[in-house]
């Protein structure tokens, strides 16, 4: 898996202008946290490059980037939780899930088209 390293605020505009062409998944890791770091090897022991082609992945680590972590939360109106994972579509919050709660199968019903070519949300 090719995580983007999301460090600055600025970062989260352009995430916003991606977002009209990808849908974008920003993980939202404690380095501190062992939930943290299950989560995050579930997805990437799970992520399909594949069936994910049409997702830009973000990793921020908000130990060291709590000021963009804080700006997520109020620019996308979710509570800040660590795990957590956001997917942005056209420049919204479609899927918000954080802690055990965090399911690939879900964050892949999110973002897979259907046979139809409608997108899931």
């Amino acid at each position: 898996m090719n995580w983007n390293q999301l460090a600055s605020t600025v970062e989260l505009e352009e995430i916003k202008e991606v977002s009209k062409n990808f849908y974008v998944l920003i993980f939202k890791h404690s380095t501190k946290c062992s939930a943290s770091r299950t989560a995050l090897n579930m997805v990437e022991k799970y992520w399909s490059e594949e069936e994910m082609k049409d997702v830009k992945p973000y990793y921020l680590d908000l130990i060291a980037y709590r000021d963009v972590s804080n700006k997520i939360a109020g620019d996308y109106s979710v509570r800040h939780d660590s795990p957590q994972i956001l997917i942005i579509k056209d420049g919204e919050c479609i899927y918000n899930e954080s802690h055990q709660w965090i399911n690939y199968d879900e964050i892949k019903k999110t973002v897979l088209t259907k046979k139809d070519g409608i997108k899931i949300k």
